[in-house]
């Protein structure tokens, strides 16, 4: 008798210890990974610039076979951030939603993207559909992305028809830029919208699932994207890609969890 009651006694106080202990590790204060953000001027604006409704040609006959085959495509007015989402914009929305920091201390030369009007990047799919919900806009569509990029012609960069790897920021120091730079500082980098860092910076998350075979059956009218995948759409180039993947057509995938110092985003809406 006496020794079950010892042995009860025991598993009481054990079990007493265990509430303890997850109470107060529940409790604790969760760590701080954010980094420190630095700023070499005033934050800058990023306003929302109208798009009108009307027709683009969405696609590339010089391109790949997933920017085939070329079409008009119908969309409805719509808003579009003018430079990609800042690392001021992003720790704005952070510290409102305790939403997880941009940059994570794993990243490598940390300090050359830490500016608060770099672009912020090491951003998810999720993250930065998170981001726009909040801000009470949505991440673009793969369509109004590229309208946004080339204007409603034909041609390859945001400038034109012909290659630079010094009008954008690019892989290599050429362009005077090692790492991501201040948004909006290519001037050359900007559509006919006055939309900036089309080409290079940062790579883009857009709202739609990647799909190859999209363009061949995709309606002619403010398209979705696919339905589901496995994939999103990336659009656009970064600091670390050749002029060629900025090519406004160009179209590449990755994973909704993918996170890297050459991804942003930007936001949109659409005009009621």
């Amino acid at each position: 008798m006496d020794s079950l009651f010892i042995k009860s006694w025991l598993l009481f106080v054990g079990l007493l210890v265990l509430v303890v202990v997850t109470a107060i590790v529940m409790t604790k204060p969760k760590k701080d990974y954010s980094i420190p953000l630095k700023s070499s001027a005033p934050p800058i604006l990023n306003p929302m610039i109208v798009i009108p409704a009307g027709e683009f040609v969405m696609g590339s006959d010089e391109g790949g076979p997933n920017e085939q085959p070329v079409r008009r495509v119908f969309l409805d007015a719509y808003e579009i951030s003018q430079f990609e989402i800042t690392q001021f914009q992003y720790e704005a929305f952070r510290e409102a939603t305790g939403h997880r920091p941009a940059l994570s201390r794993y990243v490598k030369n940390i300090a050359q993207f830490n500016d608060i009007n770099q672009p912020a990047v090491y951003v998810s799919w999720l993250d930065a559909e998170a981001f726009c919900t909040w801000s009470g806009a949505r991440l673009p569509t793969e369509a109004e992305w590229e309208k946004a990029a080339k204007g409603t012609g034909q041609q390859d960069w945001p400038w034109g028809t012909n290659p630079s790897s010094v009008f954008g920021n690019f892989l290599g120091d050429e362009d005077g830029s090692t790492y991501t730079s201040v948004v909006g500082s290519f001037k050359m980098d900007k559509s006919s919208y006055e939309i900036y860092d089309i080409a290079g910076n940062a790579q883009e998350w857009v709202s739609d699932w990647y799909d190859e075979l999209y363009y061949k059956m995709a309606p002619n009218r403010n398209p979705q994207g696919s339905s589901m995948g496995d994939v999103k759409v990336l659009r656009g180039g970064s600091w670390n890609d050749s002029h060629l993947s900025g090519r406004v057509t160009a179209r590449m995938k990755m994973v909704p969890d993918y996170r890297d110092i050459t991804v942003g985003f930007r936001c949109a809406k659409g005009i009621n």
